[in-house]
């Protein structure tokens, strides 16, 4: 067989600097959620530039608490390597962590903002979608957060190009490309979301049911992973987080629509209802 050779993740340096595929990477998905939030926001009755304030603060912070939270379940290795923890070009982003962090930034910057949170998070909830699914090409160039090992008949049975064959092949081995399972499955989520708009769910049901869906195919998508981080020996702590946020998910929407919390809707006018 001939030379496979993977692909670059070093897209160009500038002198001693160099800048890693991964970061290009999640940057576009990050701009291309952001501007597809700014469009939502005009058309919901509000400040496009408050997504721009948001993210401002959201996306730094949501960067920490990804890598804060890889490296808290990796410590036994970065105890020993703590010049490492910085170098996220490298990968070690996860997204749990990094939810949680945009997550509780939202919740503040909505109190001090005088807005509804739950407004900002269903606008926003397409976005993330967009940043999750372009994001997993990072991990693409990195070849990580793959699958098991597989033949390279498998993999040209699913018709994939080349390119994702050939960068599949790491040391020798073929692995599944769990990045393009999670990838396509965020894509169809984000056509699910972009549906519901029309749909007209209360508010806030937009944002938790991007949460079901996400932690639906986590969930299984991890059980195909090599690389998981463990909570237990057989546990794996992004299908226990997924469950938990099915679990909350579902309970938030019953619950806020029997106390009346939901009485709002993704649709409703500016000025219509001023609920949280």
């Amino acid at each position: 067989m001939e030379s496979i050779h993977p692909l670059n993740p070093i897209a160009f340096e500038i002198g001693s600097l160099r800048v890693h595929w991964y970061g290009i990477i999640i940057g576009f998905g990050a701009l291309l959620g952001l501007w597809v939030a700014m469009r939502e926001s005009e058309r919901r009755g509000m400040n496009k530039d408050i997504f721009v304030d948001l993210v401002l603060f959201a996306i730094p912070i949501a960067i920490v608490c990804a890598r804060a939270y890889y490296v808290l379940f990796e410590w036994g290795y970065y105890s020993k390597h703590p010049a490492e923890i910085p170098q996220i070009w490298n990968g070690g982003l996860a997204i749990h962590g990094g939810l949680i962090g945009a997550v509780i930034t939202g919740i503040i910057f909505a109190r001090i903002r005088k807005v509804s949170f739950w407004k900002l998070a269903d606008i926003a909830a397409p976005s993330i979608l967009i940043g999750q699914a372009i994001g997993r090409w990072g991990n693409f160039m990195n070849q990580e957060a793959h699958g098991g090992p597989v033949s390279r008949a498998f993999l040209e049975n699913l018709h994939l190009p080349q390119f994702i064959i050939n960068q599949m092949y790491i040391d020798g081995t073929y692995y599944h490309p769990t990045f393009l399972y999670e990838s396509l499955w965020s894509l169809a989520g984000i056509i699910l979301l972009l549906f519901l708009r029309r749909v007209n769910l209360r508010r806030g049901e937009m944002f938790l049911t991007y949460l079901i869906w996400y932690s639906v195919g986590r969930f299984f998508i991890e059980g195909m992973r090599t690389d998981s981080l463990m909570l237990t020996s057989t546990l794996r702590i992004a299908q226990v987080i997924s469950l938990v946020l099915i679990a909350a998910a579902i309970i938030l929407i019953i619950v806020r629509r029997a106390a009346g919390m939901a009485k709002e809707h993704y649709l409703d006018a500016p000025g219509e209802a001023k609920g949280r």
